[in-house]
């Protein structure tokens, strides 16, 4: 197979923990994804699945093997029905809806089932692990609907959709079509699984859907922590702000670590070693003073959130579990996705937190009660075409949708818990809705965030205009100015900008921008 472009160095799957950033690259196929040739990590892989042929030929009794699923435990499955089982499973867990998940977020989950099962607890066989390393590695994606999983007993119904496709059922997307699951498996050379007795159960009973959202809701939010930080600093420039607000020893009153990291970079921006001018005022209104508090709450966050979703990624969360070394089944709840689920609720909040702030910031300049002399709207219309223009007037209007629509959102998930299948699955995480969520809310700040691209490219502009040319950006955040000066036309007559803020949003998520060394 030939790699893909910006391929990074490949992940292999049972050599060690995955990282957020494998996923991620993963999802963006600049990565390819490899099962490790270690013979002890194979042994273990064939001697979890040989322990469970073996006790089936005693008549052992399995959850979900010999017995019903959820809440049918008590009925056992005669032994020459037990090779159905895994079909019907993901059969009658084909009742999905809503969007399907788009290609990246498909590839983050058979990334995140592949990492799950790779952990040797889950009594599948080495070909199950290699038909996923196929679909990564051809980049067929089966079409897994988004809707229809409370997050325990992990996210079968999505799920099922990924175990049909292995079997040869359903459809998946290929080469950028929809096709069907069998022509295309024929096509790479893959033969189609029959899954043996507890496969189904171990490729569905996990967390794979909520723990892939995550993972690149995560990322996402990394950069826009990062890009909030230099908006700012461009924001303070535009409305003549006072950068003093964010000095060090300040900072060491009130020594949050990511709050003073925030505060650092606005400081490397501003040049903010420098004394206070004469003019600039006291205090400026919150949405600048207290942006290292705003920003600093996701920043102190991420490490914290990044360990719960790299121990769930990096986990096995099936059931039941086989202990191939012990000869174990192990019955417990690790599909149970509540760690996810209060990452998810919690970023989502410090996220759209972000939103609010930078709408704030925007309103703020828009207005020539508050902008310290610039025009109305952050318009450069002059002279009599200045009636007739309205510069950002619709910009900051779409920027408060976005923004209480992210707001709107932050309702926790995970404390709508549903008792469901007849009373076994009494209390559910809501893990993969709390994921969703999250990248919407991810989704509409990165929204809020290319609209303020915008603004800041008009606002330091005028600020000039009203001014004097000024140096008061470091070259980091200078270059970057210069770069959104040169692509993006200063608005001197209204024009539509949505083509631009569609090409804003790509640049945000291929990170276009280089942000802060640190």
């Amino acid at each position: 197979m030939t790699p893909p472009p910006n391929e990074s160095p490949s992940p292999r799957f049972g050599d060690a923990p995955l990282r957020i950033e494998d996923v991620v690259a993963l999802s963006r196929r600049r990565a390819v994804a490899e099962l490790s040739e270690d013979p002890a990590f194979r042994a273990r892989i064939t001697r979890g699945a040989d322990f469970l042929d073996r006790l089936l030929k005693e008549d052992g009794v399995i959850y979900g093997v010999t017995t019903g699923y959820g809440d049918s435990c008590t009925v056992n499955i005669p032994p020459e029905l037990v090779a159905e089982l895994p079909h019907h499973l993901f059969a009658y867990h084909g009742c999905g809806l809503g969007r399907f998940l788009d290609e990246a977020e498909t590839r983050a989950v058979l990334a995140a089932r592949l990492a799950s099962l790779a952990r040797g607890m889950s009594g599948v066989s080495l070909p199950l692990l290699e038909g996923l390393v196929l679909l990564l590695k051809h980049d067929v994606l089966p079409l897994i609907p988004a809707e229809g999983s409370v997050g325990a007993s992990g996210d079968l119904t999505p799920l099922s959709y990924v175990a049909a496709v292995l079997c040869g059922e359903r459809e998946v997307m290929y080469q950028g079509q929809r096709r069907a699951a069998k022509e295309v498996l024929a096509e790479i050379g893959m033969v189609p699984l029959q899954l043996r007795p507890k496969e189904g159960l171990a490729i569905m009973n996990g967390t794979a859907v909520m723990t892939a959202l995550a993972c690149l809701a995560f990322h996402r939010a990394e950069y826009l922590c990062r890009l909030a930080t230099r908006l700012t600093a461009f924001n303070v420039l535009a409305s003549a702000g006072n950068a003093h607000h964010f000095d060090a020893v300040l900072f060491a009153a009130k020594p949050h670590p990511g709050q003073s990291r925030v505060a650092q970079r606005l400081r490397e921006d501003l040049h903010s070693d420098r004394p206070p001018r004469n003019e600039q005022r006291l205090q400026d209104r919150y949405s600048l003073r207290c942006a290292p508090h705003v920003i600093g709450v996701l920043e102190d966050a991420l490490p914290f959130l990044r360990q719960l979703i790299e121990t769930e990624l990096n986990s096995a969360n099936d059931n039941p579990l086989i202990d191939p070394d012990r000869e174990q089944i192990l019955h417990g709840g690790h599909f149970y996705g509540g760690h996810i689920a209060f990452a998810m609720d919690s970023m989502k909040n410090a996220v759209a937190n972000i939103a609010d702030l930078l709408d704030r910031q925007l309103a703020l300049l828009v207005d020539t009660r508050f902008n310290h002399g610039l025009p109305s709207n952050l318009s450069a219309a002059s002279g009599p075409r200045a009636a007739i223009n309205h510069g950002l007037k619709a910009l900051q209007i779409s920027v408060s949708a976005w923004t209480a629509e992210a707001l709107k959102l932050t309702m926790p998930a995970s404390v709508f818990s549903r008792s469901t299948e007849c009373h076994n699955q009494d209390k559910v995480s809501m893990g993969t809705i709390s994921a969703r969520d999250c990248l919407r809310i991810v989704e509409l700040t990165e929204q809020v965030v290319a609209a303020m691209l915008i603004a800041a490219r008009q606002g330091i502009e005028l600020r000039q205009r009203v001014a004097g040319p000024q140096s008061e950006l470091r070259d980091e955040p200078a270059a970057m100015y210069d770069d959104l000066r040169q692509r993006i036309p200063l608005i001197e007559e209204d024009r539509a900008l949505d083509v631009e803020l569609r090409g804003l949003l790509d640049d945000i998520r291929s990170e276009r921008w280089a942000l802060y060394a640190d």
